[in-house]
């Protein structure tokens, strides 16, 4: 199934960059773009650029105070004590130079996104720089400083009154998105992540459920370290499916984190990338069977920048693009321009090609996934 999709991105979206040592790296993203463009996935028509968010969109999730600290900071006017209130200048989240322009773009790209998507420009669209899903309403955290997902979220209800299904597949939980979300019923979050016992932010349990009006909104599904691929599809088709179902929304967000695959430094899952062909592919089903098609990707985690991410990532877009993910062999141009930059041999083709090791308890990982799942779903059959 080909379906009219965008691509968004420009140079502003590299400037999103904390320090040479930082694991978020958004070299990762032109890695992806340029493996599309070698593969001749990625026609150039298919490309839009970012605008730069204004504050006041911005300011539909954070407060004006904390955009404020962030302008500060990125000038060299913030001192110490007052970064750390707003968690600016930790290992995770250090100042740098614009860091308020920078992530404006990330944010304006997300936005961009969401227009072509609603205005009807083209089915689909995807953010690869956006996704940063831990930013909190006046607090920066896990890398993100503003949370381009939750903005474009209230966006969405403010210009387009639709109900919205956020779908997060990082291995981390989506913890900023789900709490500003936690009360209201029009925008119904599933995250399916590593469990918190062993994970930043240590939260996305499956007792996090929503408040208020809100509550059986939220789904949390966590996932034992060192799940594997047939355990992660498992229950991904069952609550993806299952949640749209009880929700039937408008509009489908999701965040694409690449780090669940067993080579990512730091997170515990064992997946492969059997799972990136998989996950886009039950999400493009999803969009087309509720929401007329309307589905906005945004990129995430992945710190495995080579091997990894730019893989998953492309088979996104290729999903997005024509319905189905590549197989076989990488463009040798995009191999042969990296090989001397990337630290670790670059895999030759779309798929993994050697087996992962099994892990001695999967069986048992397995089982306790299913149980997961199904404490989840019983939600879905109370409130119907």
């Amino acid at each position: 199934m080909k379906c009219p999709a965008t691509f968004v991105f420009s140079n502003n979206t590299l400037s999103y960059h904390f320090h040479e040592d930082h694991p978020l790296n958004q070299k990762r993203v032109l890695l992806s773009k340029e493996l599309l463009e070698d593969s001749g996935q990625l026609p150039a028509k298919s490309i839009i650029h970012p605008r730069k968010a204004t504050e006041d969109e911005i300011a539909l999730f954070h407060d004006l105070s904390y955009i404020q600290a962030i302008k500060k900071a990125g000038t060299g006017q913030l001192s110490s004590g007052e970064g750390l209130q707003f968690g600016l200048g930790t290992e995770d989240t250090p100042i740098f130079p614009n860091m308020h322009e920078a992530a404006s773009y990330v944010v304006g790209g997300t936005l961009t996104a969401v227009d072509a998507v609603m205005e009807e420009k083209a089915s689909h669209a995807l953010h690869l720089g956006g996704g940063l899903h831990h930013g909190f309403k006046r607090k920066a955290a896990g890398f993100c400083i503003y949370n381009d997902g939750a903005v474009a979220i209230k966006y969405l209800r403010k210009h387009y009154d639709v109900k919205v299904l956020y779908v997060d597949t990082d291995a981390h939980h989506g913890d900023g998105v789900q709490w500003a979300f936690y009360d209201d019923p029009n925008v119904c979050t599933l995250s399916i992540h590593e469990t918190g016992r062993y994970l930043f932010p240590g939260t996305g349990n499956l007792n996090e459920r929503g408040i208020k009006q809100g509550h059986g909104y939220s789904f949390n599904l966590p996932l034992d370290a060192f799940t594997e691929d047939e355990s992660f599809i498992s229950v991904y088709n069952s609550a993806i499916r299952e949640v749209a179902e009880f929700f039937k929304p408008d509009v489908i967000v999701t965040q694409n984190g690449a780090d669940a695959h067993c080579y990512d430094p730091l997170t515990h899952l064992c997946s492969t990338m059997k799972i990136f062909e998989h996950i886009p592919k039950v999400a493009h089903e999803i969009a087309h069977s509720y929401c007329d098609g309307k589905w906005i990707a945004l990129g995430g985690g992945g710190y495995d920048m080579w091997r990894v991410v730019p893989r998953a990532w492309g088979q996104l877009w290729n999903v997005m693009h024509t319905g189905n993910p590549l197989k076989g062999s990488l463009p040798s141009n995009w191999l042969e321009k990296w090989k001397e930059s990337s630290p670790v041999s670059l895999p030759k083709t779309w798929e993994d090609e050697q087996d992962i090791v099994s892990i001695p308890r999967r069986l048992e990982i397995t089982e306790k996934n299913e149980k997961s799942l199904a404490s989840m779903l019983k939600y879905t059959k109370k409130i119907l």
